[in-house]
């Protein structure tokens, strides 16, 4: 009996961890935009070319020809073949729905399916019938498709701009929704965007969902130091929020202090480190002739600076000293060995 016993015992203790697991898994949730697609009941597919006998501007090259404008079917999606199509419809109805009941009602509107005029959901549905892999794939999940941003509100597949065929260019079209980040970026230091060396894609995947939806699977670190790279170490001695994320001291979308810095030093390093205890002596520094003896040993010492050139020397940059910040094979990050008096 008690060998039996212990057999049970020793059973439970194997299955807990896969048992608190599960439990874990079942409690959760998970964040998803749920996408229904529209539907037109009763009505069948009959062809493009049925619909450019009333949208004739959709025909392609004559139209191009008359207006100098590009038609559907010299867009991307106009261009498709049908063997890229994977088994869905070719043409207008491949988005727009069959349009049987829509010729039949002589171009009635209620027949057929208009994505500028759908739910952000109802419209993306759509979209995702194709674009679901790859950095699309996770768009469900996105921070834009859990706040009702749908893919018709940036893309316009008619005549949108570039191969993405986007209603604007690449930050622009991101501004008109992120406007802090768009005053940030005029901010005194930045990164390059407003010169055109990089834009918000060089670091977001807007259809992404890894946090801020970061063009990395990785850390936030990891995408930094793709253009950054002589911070990556490894360093004898780091420093921990370096090595954690790069965003604790720096705002990558703009700063008013140097160097992308979230506030000037020293208030940004004394969020986690202490004052020097130098900081709050007093000098009465006369000269060359001043007693030195005393220094250190009270605090009426000689400094240099004058009267306050302990808070001067201690109390404006930390990087004065500590200049490698980012790592160092050396103790308190100094620039170079032999500690920081030598």
């Amino acid at each position: 009996m008690r060998r039996k016993f212990n057999t049970k015992a020793s059973w439970l203790v194997k299955a807990l961890p896969l048992l608190l697991i599960l439990g874990a898994c079942a409690t959760g949730t998970i964040r998803e935009k749920v996408l229904t697609m529209p539907v037109i009941d009763g009505s069948t597919y009959v062809g493009a070319d049925s619909c450019y006998g009333c949208h004739d501007g959709m025909a392609g090259d004559m139209f191009a020809a008359s207006t100098g404008e590009e038609g559907f079917a010299d867009t991307i999606h106009g261009r498709l073949a049908d063997w890229e199509m994977m088994g869905a419809e070719q043409g207008c109805e491949a988005c727009h729905g069959p349009g049987s009941q829509h010729v039949e009602n002589y171009g009635d509107p209620e027949y057929i399916i208009r994505p500028t005029e759908l739910t952000s959901d109802q419209s993306s549905a759509i979209c995702v019938k194709c674009h679901s892999d790859g950095d699309l794939m996770d768009y469900v999940h996105s921070e834009h498709a859990l706040s009702d941003v749908g893919c018709v509100d940036c893309h316009n597949v008619h005549d949108g701009e570039g191969k993405f065929s986007l209603k604007a260019e690449d930050p622009e079209l991101c501004y008109t929704c992120h406007q802090e980040e768009q005053a940030k970026s005029h901010f005194p230091s930045t990164h390059p965007i407003e010169e055109g060396k990089m834009n918000c894609s060089s670091c977001h995947n807007v259809h992404g969902a890894t946090g801020e939806s970061l063009n990395t699977h990785e850390r936030t670190n990891d995408l930094c130091l793709n253009c950054h790279t002589r911070y990556q170490g490894p360093f004898v001695f780091g420093h921990a929020p370096v090595e954690d994320d790069c965003t604790i001291c720096h705002d990558p979308h703009g700063s008013v202090a140097n160097n992308l810095l979230a506030q000037n030093e020293p208030f940004l390093c004394l969020q986690c480190h202490e004052g020097h205890f130098h900081l709050l002596r007093e000098s009465n520094y006369e000269g060359p002739e001043a007693d030195s003896g005393n220094f250190g040993k009270s605090a009426d010492a000689a400094n240099p600076h004058g009267s306050e050139g302990f808070q001067t020397s201690f109390g404006t940059k930390c990087t004065t000293c500590h200049k490698v910040v980012h790592g160092s094979d050396y103790p308190s990050q100094p620039m170079s060995g032999h500690g920081l008096t030598r």
